[in-house]
């Protein structure tokens, strides 16, 4: 885009009640995996006040205390006492899996998707991640406040928190940052005397504790900070609100840069190309931006159910392209193994790896095999 123009992205930490729910599906995901890597998992969960509900379609020879899991998931992000309003030592939990249906089985067993739907990847070169920068910033200030908390630095956070962060650029090159927005649940240690917001005090020392290490290089006189706007932040996590896997696709994604699918990641094992193909997706791009071909590349691919090939292939340059995206599309035929049985083998997907990509981000971090840039070489000598 020409011009001057502000672009907006959003996180949420590991304690909000969405990222909660993804983070249980994937652990309950890793479960099977650590002993049975062809096992089949669509795992959603559920959380309200006192309350934990996971569900979905489950096909292993192993055995998964479901129990457990969630109780541990919710003791390593932290709720581990009522002052939170939800805690892991006493909350109710709920098993209602069951068998994934024998007929989307049947076609899967045969190298086949696990599904339609059409799968989103993008990789740009405004930061060292080829991520976009307003979707990195976000999950790093979120990171912090956990990290904050954790450390005891500011003992009263609490374990929900979101995050946003607004972007200057101009003809599509970030120039600063516009405005930070955080909203961090804490105890009632930091309210004024009012009881109706925290203290000038506080809020500060959130700018310069938790915004400042992560944003300080891209801000000036004019960034506006936003911290718990509404006054106070006390009841948060599943208490203030309920949870659900796979309703933070954006925040999971690319902060909004580019369109999505519409399918979400956790809780489902790599036979569901919502997830695997995304990954690849991805992978494609950042090769693709890495091997200087485009300084900016979206791929889409479609799939339908039981047949191992995808129906469509695009990609997208937005004009920073140094050969044509037709012979883009041909380069990622030739060198991808765009087939579900292909990007599992390809990617390694069959390993218990999925809780840790359930906060803060599923891209741009390193770690995992979608972000590696090694076929980057090969495209380049070939086109």
């Amino acid at each position: 885009m020409k011009g001057r123009y502000l672009f907006t992205s959003e996180s949420v930490g590991n304690g909000h009640p969405d990222k909660v729910c993804d983070q249980i599906s994937d652990a309950v995901l890793d479960t099977v995996f650590k002993d049975d890597p062809k096992g089949r998992v669509a795992c959603e969960t559920f959380c309200s006040m006192g309350l934990v509900i996971v569900g979905g379609e489950i096909t292993t020879t192993t055995y998964v205390d479901v129990h457990k899991v969630v109780r541990q998931v919710l003791l390593d992000i932290g709720y581990n006492h009522p002052k939170y309003g939800f805690d892991a030592h006493t909350c109710s939990i709920l098993n209602a899996i069951n068998k994934q249906s024998p007929d989307i089985s049947q076609g899967v067993d045969a190298g086949g998707a696990g599904d339609q739907g059409i799968m989103f990847g993008y990789a740009c070169d405004e930061t060292p991640q080829l991520m976009p920068l307003p979707i990195m910033l976000a999950h790093r200030l979120v990171e912090r406040v956990e990290e904050v908390r954790k450390k005891g630095i500011l003992k009263y956070l609490g374990p929900d928190c979101k995050s946003q962060v607004t972007i200057e650029y101009e003809d599509d090159k970030p120039l600063r940052i516009d405005a930070v927005v955080l909203a961090c649940q804490h105890t009632e240690e930091i309210l004024d005397k009012t009881g109706k917001r925290i203290t000038e005090k506080s809020k500060q020392d959130i700018i310069k504790t938790v915004a400042h290490p992560i944003v300080s290089k891209m801000i000036d006189k004019h960034t506006k900070f936003y911290v718990n706007e509404t006054g106070k932040f006390v009841v948060g996590g599943p208490q203030s609100d309920t949870g659900v896997t796979g309703r933070k696709i954006i925040v999971d994604t690319y902060g909004g840069m580019i369109p999505h699918g519409g399918g979400a990641f956790s809780g489902k094992d790599p036979t569901k190309v919502d997830r695997s193909a995304a990954y690849m997706a991805r992978y494609i791009c950042k090769n693709i931006v890495a091997a200087g071909l485009a300084s900016k590349c979206m791929l889409q691919v479609g799939y339908a159910i039981g047949f191992p090939q995808p129906v469509s292939v695009m990609v997208e340059t937005y004009g920073t392209g140094k050969v044509s995206e037709q012979r883009l599309v041909e380069l990622v035929r030739k060198h991808f193994d765009l087939s579900p049985r292909g990007i599992i083998s390809t990617l390694d997907l069959r390993k218990p790896i999925y809780l840790k990509t359930a906060a803060y981000g599923h891209f741009g971090r390193p770690g995992f095999s979608w972000e590696k840039t090694d076929k980057a070489a090969v495209l380049k000598k070939d086109a």
